[in-house]
């Protein structure tokens, strides 16, 4: 039977992250804050503030955490894993929407890293940033870009501030809450013991250090390799899909992967459209009947 994985005291953490992350040039974490995405946005619009990036900031609990589309996020301390990074990113801002699915393919890559092959593609991601363990959401990642004051000097100088939501237990109890199926990480210690050898601090260290690397990849070679990689860890995939816009359909059609925006594709009959913004609902599976020669998908969230 697996050990429950516990949160650390806020200042262990911070400890044990500042020595796993030496590259960090600052490392917090408290008992609550209001959320920890705005915590950095607001600090990096800081003109006075520390300049030397980048940034981690975790919370045992957030009063205001938020998901996509200011959509409140549910925790209760010791029941979720929550931090945020900010990073320094020198891109086109016509690119800088196409950062979202990049860093919830980056995280769902470090998850999956835990995993034993035959255990690790059952994590994958739901366009554009839920992290899903079989069909339950287990985590939610917010990506989200400011100017820094220092921006000033460059036109493509920007600050991407990314934040992410695991669950750790309690996967049971806001199933039945939520009435939708949510996973946790103790359901996967229980299915991989291996593992439950992870402590909290070692999983925040493997999502920062993969996000570092994800940006530091798209600064140096653009987002070429985002269609590929999206496409190896593609919940919605040949799935039947809604797209709603504020409750409401907006569209209906097969999910066939990401474009070069990670714009996500959508296809109905021979018609093929790119969706930039919705919420995503999968259709039951009766309404489809899959064909072999679907196409191969090219997506953003």
């Amino acid at each position: 039977m697996s050990i429950p994985l516990t949160l650390p005291d806020p200042t262990d953490m911070a400890s044990r992250l500042t020595r796993i992350l030496p590259r960090f040039a600052q490392i917090n974490w408290v008992q609550q804050t209001t959320s920890t995405n705005t915590d950095l946005v607001e600090q990096a619009r800081d003109p006075q503030g520390q300049i030397l990036r980048p940034w981690l900031r975790g919370a045992h609990y957030q009063s205001q955490g938020q998901g996509r589309g200011g959509k409140p996020w549910d925790n209760t301390p010791g029941t979720q894993l929550m931090f945020s990074c900010a990073f320094d990113v020198f891109l086109p801002s016509r690119q800088l929407p196409t950062l979202s699915p990049a860093m919830g393919v980056a995280a769902c890559q470090a998850l999956r890293g835990l995993l034993p092959d035959w255990h690790a593609e059952h994590l994958s991601l739901k366009w554009p940033n839920d992290l899903m363990w079989g069909h339950a959401k287990m985590a939610g990642i917010l990506t989200e870009v400011t100017r820094a004051s220092a921006s000033r000097l460059s036109p493509d100088h920007f600050v991407v501030v990314v934040g992410i939501g695991i669950n750790l237990n309690r996967g049971v109890e806001l199933s039945q809450k939520l009435q939708r199926s949510i996973a946790d990480w103790q359901q996967i210690c229980a299915t991989v013991p291996q593992a439950s050898k992870y402590g909290a601090d070692q999983l925040v260290a493997v999502i920062a250090h993969r996000w570092q690397q994800q940006l530091n990849q798209v600064t140096n070679s653009g987002f070429e390799q985002l269609v590929d990689d999206f496409h190896a860890v593609d919940y919605l995939y040949r799935m039947p899909i809604n797209i709603l816009n504020e409750g409401m359909i907006t569209q209906s059609g097969i999910a066939a992967g990401i474009n070069a925006q990670g714009q996500l594709q959508i296809r109905s009959g021979t018609h093929t459209q790119a969706i930039s913004v919705g919420e995503v609902s999968v259709r039951p599976q009766q309404d489809y009947a899959r064909s072999d020669d679907d196409a191969t998908p090219t997506r953003q969230g």
